[in-house]
């Protein structure tokens, strides 16, 4: 069991909770709870059966807990105060020959030990006083050996972290003595805890106290009804009648004989303080396993929150954008057009074609070769435009991406304070590399296709760059989304390029080669726009356990205890 245990552990304590996913607060909670829960009782408490029983007295603000255990013990060793809340550090009061099973870290070892006159133990660290609470220990023989008594904070303290010690305190004891008055029985704090108990079968005892004259039966006959509903219908409950208190603050001791002797019952010896451990243990155990079961499930909600964020940011970089722009003839207006013109002699070329194509072929040579050709100013002219469409596209996506997450609440939890609607610092330089690049594979491309004599011959007349440049007009051209004139333009210089192509690489030629250096210019930006978005991924990293770990982690838990 002990190496399931901690294997449970393990997979709770690595378990993250990082989107504001449904149930991520309560699944946070629940974390911190279970590995309390682990921690303070089931753990060491599996590592030594044998210690002293812990009986946790715990209940109401003002309900009489400290006053109870100076009764049990037989002398004042915890004071009650006037003042709320009444108790601030837990004092658990030990037989002396017990002094060893809780001066160490056996339980709630988050908390430092402290002897009554305030040293510490040598068995464990030395409280400091901003550390908060320390459970203070003290020594009497009025105590049972093989049972402790710890008094503690107020289960509905006005003040948060009692409130939350008292909660520890209940979920590290073997067993609980809950006191409630008459006037606080019903109330919804304490019965929450009460129905923790029951679901976790915790040996537990009720005491109601300040019962004033003349409702005894009354509120008793009530407050049994209500442990019945709530599955502790077992549960002894002891009364203790609204009485004045002894010169020094004590009960009588008949009031409480008959609570201490159901204690002196469950330690008489070392048998049945082990099936009080069993029970408890057993249910504790139970219990956090269930609850690990609960904490896979909000780890399942986390990871569909994530992915549901990831396709958001994903869709919002894509490359549809550019190919739009690549498809539509949009990048042949302007300069490049221009600077196509010029390069290629637009009146010219387009008389021939006007005469038909077959004479083009037969006077392209001449043509090619009877002048210098200014093919850098149309790669430059191509490369500006082709930034400007990249820049354009990824502040796009920017704003896409971030507008996509700031719809849920997960998401703009993630991107508070941040403004992530431009592009990157640097990405001008990167895309402008990137086109670089690029226009540079173009190059090596049509030198590797001219490799045969033939088409060298051809490529060499034209020149390796010029046929590059009409190579990447050719992979901009269509006539989608230009209007009047511009489609006559844009047509043409397309139907130009791909002439003057097809005469230097044939028809299948031109095909493979324009569809080559589109799907490399999409792949690239693909690349560059991924580098974009990891910055939005970065915030949905998943760590930590899964699911699965969890799930199989508590399953094996719960095999044991179904064995045991």
């Amino acid at each position: 069991m002990e190496t399931e245990l901690l294997a449970m552990r393990s997979a709770v304590e690595s378990a993250r909770y990082l989107l504001e996913a449904p149930g991520a607060a309560e699944a946070r909670r629940l974390r911190d709870a279970v590995l309390n829960q682990l921690d303070d009782y089931v753990v060491p408490r599996f590592a030594q059966l044998d210690a002293p029983l812990l009986a946790v007295v715990g209940g109401s603000t003002g309900a009489g807990k400290s006053t109870l255990v100076n009764a049990l013990v037989g002398d004042v060793v915890t004071r009650p105060g006037a003042l709320r809340p009444t108790t601030r550090d837990p004092v658990l009061i030990h037989h002396p020959e017990d002094a060893r099973w809780f001066e160490g870290q056996r339980i709630l070892p988050g908390l430092p030990r402290v002897h009554g006159d305030g040293t510490a133990p040598a068995a464990s660290p030395a409280a400091d006083a901003d550390a908060g609470s320390a459970l203070r220990l003290v020594a009497h023989p009025g105590v049972r050996q093989g049972l402790g008594l710890l008094d503690a904070p107020d289960v509905d303290s006005v003040v948060d972290s009692n409130r939350h010690l008292a909660a520890q305190l209940l979920a590290a004891a073997d067993l609980w003595i809950f006191v409630t008055t008459a006037n606080r029985y019903a109330d919804a704090v304490p019965w929450e805890l009460l129905r923790d108990a029951s679901a976790r079968d915790v040996v537990v005892a009720i005491v109601l106290d300040r019962i004033p004259a003349g409702v005894m039966d009354e509120v008793a006959y009530d407050l049994y009804q209500m442990l019945g509903t709530e599955g502790l219908a077992r549960a002894p409950l002891f009364l203790l009648p609204e009485q004045p208190l002894g010169p020094d603050g004590m009960l009588p001791a008949e009031s409480v004989a008959g609570l201490r002797g159901w204690l002196d019952t469950l330690t008489f010896d070392a048998v049945t303080r082990s099936a009080v451990v069993r029970q408890t243990l057993a249910g504790a155990t139970r219990r956090a396993a269930e609850h690990v079961l609960d904490l896979a499930d909000a780890l399942d909600e986390q990871a569909a929150t994530r992915a549901d964020l990831r396709t958001r940011v994903e869709r919002a970089y894509t490359t549809e954008a550019v190919a739009d722009a690549l498809g539509d003839g949009s990048l042949l207006r302007g300069e490049v057009l221009a600077r196509w013109q010029d390069f290629v002699g637009t009146g010219e070329l387009f008389r021939s074609l006007e005469a038909g194509i077959g004479r083009l072929r037969d006077k392209l040579g001449a043509f090619v070769t009877g002048r210098p050709q200014p093919e850098e100013q149309v790669q430059q002219a191509i490369g500006e435009g082709l930034h400007a469409v990249l820049v354009a596209a990824a502040d796009e996506a920017a704003e896409r991406a971030q507008t996509a997450l700031r719809a849920d609440t997960a998401g703009r939890a993630l991107l508070a304070g941040r403004d992530w609607t431009r592009a990157t610092d640097g990405f001008e330089d990167r895309a402008a590399t990137t086109i670089r690049d690029w226009q540079t594979f173009i190059v090596d491309l049509v030198r590797t296709e001219g490799r045969t004599r033939r088409t060298g011959a051809r490529v060499l007349a034209f020149g390796v760059n010029g046929v590059g440049v009409v190579l990447m007009i050719l992979a901009f051209s269509a006539t989608g989304g230009l209007m009047g004139a511009e489609i006559a333009i844009a047509g043409g210089t397309a139907v130009v390029a791909q002439r003057l192509l097809e005469a230097i690489f044939g028809e299948e030629g031109v095909r493979r080669l324009a569809r080559t250096a589109r799907e490399d210019l999409l792949a690239r930006v693909d690349r560059l726009l991924a580098s974009e978005r990891q910055r939005f991924l970065d915030l949905l990293v998943e760590e930590g356990a899964d699911a699965d770990d969890l799930r199989a982690s508590a399953r094996a838990v719960l095999d044991r205890v179904t064995a045991a």
